[in-house]
C-alpha cells in the first residue's frame, strides 16, 4: 500500500509503526454550526480510509477531536444569550446526526478540549521550561526562532512570512511569526486558572495535547482538509516535536479543497451550503457517493448536474443489488452449470483489482470504476436460468466492495424515522416562511423516499407508499 506523504511530497510504501496497527488522527469541527459539504468531505474520506484499512486486516485507533472552545462558539453564545456548553453540546449531537447520514462512524475516542485542559496546560509549562515558548503579560507564545525546522510540512518561505507579517501596536509576542499557545480571557469568556494567569488554550496547541494523551507518542497518520496545512498542522508539528524531540506523525493526509459551481465556497458568493441544507433535496448516501467519486487529493467541484449525475450512478448499483437479491428470492433450484462456474470464478478479479486501485493512494475513483465493471459483468452473465449459488456470489462481492466505501448499507429504521421528523420540520417552517418551492422540493423529496405527507388540521401525518 502506497499513500502520498504532505510532509515528504511524495507517495511512498506505508507501513505502520507496530504491525497490523494503525492510529491515525484527524481533526474535527469547530463545534458553533452545523458542518458545511467541504468539511463533510474530509471527515468522510478518513471514515472511507479507516474502513478500507480495516478491510485489510488493520486494527486501527481512530481519533477525532471536537473543538469546543474557540471564538466563533463564544461569539455564537453571545447571539444566542447562552453559554458556550449548550452551544457546543447542542452542534455536537447535530454533527452526529448529519455524520450518521453520510454513513461517518463514530471514531473510537472524541475528545473535547475543555476535557483536556489540565493536560494542554502542562504541556504548555513544559514547552516553556524547555526554552520553547514564554509567557507575557498572561498570554503564552510559542517562539518560531527557536524550532528550525518550522515550515518543513508547508514549504512556506519564512523569510517572505516574516517580511509579510503585519505586528500591531498592541501585539506583546517577540517575533510576528510567534504563534499563541494561551490566551488571556476577556470580560465574559470561559476560562482555566494556570500558573501564568487565567484564559483559554490556543487553536493550535489542542491536537498536540490530545496525540499526546491518546497516543503518547509518534503516531502513523495525522490529517485534515488542505486548508489545515498551514498553519494549524504546521504549528502542531513545531510545538510537538519541540516538547518530544520525536515525530508528531510519520504520514500527514490532507483532502483536497471543495468548490461550489467552480467557485470557492464563500458566504459572501451566496454559495455556502451546510450538510443540513442539502439533505433536504438530496439523500446524504448520494452525496458520499459523490465525494468519493474523485481522488481524496484533487480538487472536486460540487455542482447540481454533478450530484444528479451521483444519483443515477449510485442507483444503478442499487438496482444491480435489488436485482440479484429479487432473484436469489425467487430462484428455483437451479444446479450451478460449468459455465457459471466460469464467470463467478472471475469475480475474484475484481475483489483484487479494487485492492489494486485502493491501495494506490487511496484511489476510491478507480475503485468505484471497478464496481461499476463488476456491476456490467454480472448483467452480461445473469438470466432467469441463473442459479441462486451464482446469485449469491455475485451479490456477495457487490455488497462487499460497496459496504468497503460505506455504501449500500442498510440504514436503521429509528435514523430514517428521525431523518424523515426533521425533514417535515423543516419543510412547515419553509411553508411558514412562504418558501413554498423548498417545501415542494422537500415534499418530492420525501416521495422518492417512498413517504406519502397529509397536511391535517391537527398537523402533517406521514405513511409509507
Amino acid at each position: 500500500m502506497k499513500l502520498f506523504n504532505s510532509i515528504t511530497g511524495k507517495k511512498v510504501e506505508f507501513v505502520p509503526i507496530v504491525a497490523n496497527e494503525i492510529k491515525m488522527y484527524a481533526c474535527g469541527p469547530t463545534v458553533y454550526n452545523y458542518f458545511h459539504v467541504g468539511n463533510a468531505r474530509t471527515f468522510m474520506v478518513f471514515d472511507a480510509m479507516r474502513k478500507y484499512f480495516e478491510y485489510r486486516g488493520y486494527n486501527v485507533t481512530f481519533v477525532q477531536n471536537f473543538t469546543d472552545v474557540d471564538d466563533k462558539i463564544i461569539n455564537k453564545a453571545k447571539e444566542e444569550k447562552t453559554t458556550t456548553e449548550v452551544v457546543s453540546e447542542k452542534y455536537i449531537k447535530e454533527y452526529f446526526f448529519d455524520a450518521d447520514l453520510l454513513g461517518i462512524n463514530r471514531a473510537d475516542s472524541h475528545p473535547k478540549v475543555t476535557e483536556n485542559m489540565q493536560e494542554i496546560i502542562e504541556f504548555i509549562s513544559l514547552l516553556i521550561d524547555k526554552g520553547y515558548a514564554y509567557a507575557v503579560e498572561g498570554d503564552v507564545y510559542f517562539d518560531v526562532s527557536k524550532y528550525e525546522e518550522y515550515g518543513k510540512l508547508s514549504k512556506q518561505n519564512l523569510d517572505e512570512l516574516r517580511a509579510g507579517a503585519r505586528v500591531e501596536t498592541k501585539e506583546i509576542k517577540r517575533g510576528p511569526l510567534d504563534f499563541a499557545l494561551w490566551k488571556t480571557a476577556k470580560e465574559g469568556e470561559p476560562r482555566w486558572e494556570a500558573k501564568w494567569g487565567k484564559g483559554r488554550p490556543g487553536w493550535h496547541i489542542e491536537c498536540s495535547a490530545m496525540i499526546k494523551k491518546t497516543f503518547g507518542g509518534t503516531i502513523d497518520i495525522h490529517g485534515g482538509g488542505s486548508d489545515l496545512k498551514f498553519p494549524h498542522h504546521e504549528n502542531e508539528i513545531a510545538q510537538s516535536e519541540a516538547l518530544t524531540g520525536k515525530p508528531l506523525a510519520n504520514f500527514w493526509i490532507h483532502v483536497g479543497f471543495l468548490n461550489i459551481d467552480n467557485k470557492k465556497m464563500s458566504k459572501s458568493l451566496d454559495n455556502f451550503f451546510t450538510v443540513r441544507e442539502i439533505q433536504e433535496e438530496f439523500d446524504l448516501e448520494v452525496i458520499r457517493f459523490f465525494l468519493l467519486s474523485a481522488h481524496y487529493r484533487s480538487p472536486l467541484n460540487f455542482g447540481r448536474e454533478l450530484v444528479e449525475s451521483s444519483q443515477r450512478g449510485l442507483e444503478r448499483l442499487y438496482n444491480a443489488k435489488n436485482n440479484l437479491a429479487y432473484l436469489i428470492k425467487h430462484a428455483e433450484d437451479i444446479p450451478f452449470t460449468k459455465n457459471e462456474n466460469k464467470w463467478t470464478s472471475e469475480l475474484v478479479l475484481f475483489r483484487e483489482k479494487f485492492i489494486l486501485e485502493m491501495d494506490d493512494d487511496f484511489n476510491t475513483a478507480n475503485g468505484i470504476a471497478v464496481i461499476f465493471d463488476l456491476v456490467k459483468h454480472i448483467n452480461s452473465n445473469i438470466t432467469g436460468q441463473t442459479s441462486t449459488r451464482a446469485l449469491k456470489l455475485a451479490h456477495a462481492v457487490l455488497v462487499e466492495l460497496c459496504g468497503v466505501l460505506g455504501l449500500l448499507l442498510e440504514k436503521e429504521e429509528e435514523s430514517l424515522e428521525e431523518e424523515i421528523e426533521k425533514l417535515i420540520k423543516t419543510r412547515q417552517q419553509a411553508r411558514k416562511d412562504k418558501d413554498f418551492e423548498k417545501a415542494d422540493k422537500i415534499r418530492g423529496r420525501l416521495l422518492d423516499k417512498g413517504i406519502f405527507l397529509e397536511d391535517t388540521p391537527s398537523g402533517v401525518k406521514w405513511s409509507r407508499k
